[in-house]
C-alpha cells in the first residue's frame, strides 16, 4: 500500500508539472490577471485530469497522460501577438475555441469512419522518429531557458544556480542503484529543489482570496467566434496531434509492453472529447505526452493503477481551488529541472524507433532533410515571418509541424519500399 501510494503521489506530480508550464506561459502572454490565470489553471487540470482518466480507463488504457498540447501551445502563444496589436483579446480566444471545436470534431469523425487505421499507415516508425526527435528539439529551447530563468532574455543566477542543483540532484536519484531513490526520482527532486527555491527566497505565492470550492466555469471565453485562419489551422493541428497520439502510445508501449494493443477508435474519440472539453472549458487543447514513456523509464513505476489514482487527484484538485494555489505556487524552473531528464529519454526513444531504418538510404534521407528543415524553420527569428499572413505565419514559425509534414511527403515519395520487381532486377 505504501509503494502504491507513492507511485500514484509521484504520478500527480508529474502530471501537475507537466500542466502547470503550458498555462501560466499562455496566462503571461495574453496579461490575464491572477484570478484568471488561477481559473485557467483550475480548467486545464479538470480536463486533463478527466480526460487522462478516461483514456486510462476506456481508450489506451496505457499509464500515458494528457498534458497540454505542444502544438496548441505554440498556436496560442502565435495569437497572443496578434492580442496584442488589435487589443482585442476576446475575439482571438474565442475563435480558438471554435478552432478547438473543429479539432475535436475531426477526432471524432475519423473514429466513427473507421479512418484511424489508414491514417496511421502513414505513421511509419520513421515519421514517428522523427516526430520525437523535432519534439524534444523543440522544447529544449523553453526547458534550457526555464531552468536558467533567463525567460525575460536575460539569465536569473539565483533561480539558474538553485534549478541546476534540483536537475543535479534528479540525475544523481535516477541512476543510483537504492531502488527507492531511483523510483521516487522525479518527486524527490521535485521536493528538494522547492525546498531549496523557499529558502532562497525565489519561491512562488499561493494565490490568495481564492474559494474553497468550485466548478470550472464553462466558455469562459464567450461563445466561439469564426476565423478561417484559425480554422485551418486547427485541421492542420489536428491532423499532426494524431502523429502525436500514436508517436507517444508507441512509446509508451516500448516500455510497458502490454499484453495487447487497444483500439484506436476509442483512443481518438477520447481524444476528440479532450478538444471539445478544452474549447467548452477553455484551456490549451490536450494530448497524450510522449513524456510519460520518459517518466516510466526513470522511476520504472509500468502499472497503471497509480496513473489512474494519480489522475483522479488532480480531477479532483481542480475543485479546490485553494489547494490548486498551492500547487501552482510551484516555480517554474524546478518544474523544467525535475522533468529534464524524462524529457530527454524521448530522443533515445526517437532514436530507438528509427534503429530499424537505418540501413535503408532513402529512410535516412527522409530523416536527415525533415530534422535539418525543421530546426531550421525553429531557428528562424520570429520577425522573419512578420510579413504574412497569421495562419502561415503560425504554422511555419513551427519547426515540429513543418519537420514531420516534409517527412511524411517525402515518405510517400521517396521513402518506400522498392517492388520485389525492382528488387530482383537489381
Amino acid at each position: 500500500m505504501g509503494r502504491l501510494t507513492l507511485s500514484s503521489f509521484q504520478w500527480m506530480v508529474f502530471i501537475l508539472a507537466g500542466v502547470i508550464v503550458a498555462p501560466v506561459s499562455v496566462a503571461f502572454a495574453y496579461g490575464f490577471s491572477a484570478d484568471q490565470t488561477a481559473e485557467l489553471l483550475q480548467r486545464t487540470f479538470f480536463v486533463m485530469g478527466l480526460t487522462s482518466l478516461l483514456q486510462g480507463l476506456f481508450g489506451h488504457k496505457l499509464p500515458l497522460m494528457e498534458g497540454p498540447a505542444g502544438l496548441w501551445w505554440g498556436v496560442f502563444l502565435a495569437y497572443a501577438g496578434g492580442a496584442t496589436v488589435a487589443g482585442d483579446q476576446t475575439a482571438i480566444l474565442s475563435s480558438l475555441v471554435l478552432g478547438l471545436f473543429v479539432s475535436g470534431l475531426l477526432f471524432i469523425i475519423l473514429a466513427a469512419l473507421n479512418l484511424i487505421d489508414h491514417v496511421k499507415k502513414l505513421f511509419t516508425p520513421t515519421i514517428i522518429g522523427t516526430y520525437l526527435i523535432l519534439l524534444i528539439l523543440q522544447l529544449s529551447g523553453p526547458f534550457v531557458e526555464g531552468i536558467l530563468g533567463a525567460e525575460g532574455g536575460t539569465i536569473n543566477g539565483k533561480v539558474a544556480i538553485c534549478a541546476l542543483i534540483t536537475l543535479v540532484i534528479a540525475i544523481v536519484f535516477s541512476q543510483l542503484r537504492i531502488a527507492f531513490f531511483k523510483n521516487y526520482s522525479v518527486l524527490l527532486s521535485l521536493v528538494i529543489g522547492w525546498v531549496l527555491f523557499a529558502v532562497m527566497g525565489i519561491a512562488g505565492h499561493s494565490t490568495a482570496g481564492q474559494p474553497v470550492f468550485s466548478v470550472p466555469h464553462w466558455f469562459a471565453w464567450g461563445k466561439p467566434t469564426f476565423n478561417l485562419g484559425v480554422v485551418i489551422t486547427a485541421i492542420l493541428t489536428g491532423l499532426l496531434l494524431l502523429t502525436n497520439l500514436i508517436a507517444s502510445a508507441d512509446a509508451v508501449k516500448q516500455v510497458v509492453q502490454p499484453e495487447k494493443d487497444e483500439s484506436l477508435r476509442r483512443t481518438s474519440f477520447i481524444m476528440g472529447l479532450n478538444q471539445i472539453l478544452s474549447g467548452l472549458f477553455p484551456t490549451i487543447g490536450g494530448v497524450p505526452i510522449s513524456g510519460s514513456a520518459g517518466f516510466i523509464l526513470t522511476t520504472r513505476i509500468k502499472d497503471r493503477l497509480p496513473f489512474l489514482i494519480g489522475s483522479l487527484i488532480i480531477l479532483i484538485l481542480s475543485f479546490f481551488p485553494v489547494i490548486m494555489g498551492f500547487f501552482a505556487a510551484l516555480p517554474a524552473p524546478v518544474g523544467y529541472a525535475t522533468l529534464f531528464i524524462s524529457m530527454a529519454g524521448i530522443i533515445g526513444l526517437g532514436l530507438q524507433s528509427l534503429k530499424g531504418e537505418l540501413h535503408n538510404e532513402k529512410k535516412v534521407t527522409v530523416v536527415c532533410l525533415s530534422i535539418m528543415a525543421g530546426t531550421g524553420i525553429l531557428l528562424l527569428p520570429q520577425s522573419a515571418l512578420q510579413g504574412l499572413p497569421s495562419v502561415l505565419s503560425s504554422l511555419l514559425h513551427n519547426g515540429l509541424v513543418v519537420g514531420v509534414v516534409i517527412a511524411v511527403i517525402l515518405d510517400q515519395l521517396i521513402g518506400r519500399a522498392p517492388k520485389r520487381s525492382e528488387i530482383n532486377n537489381r
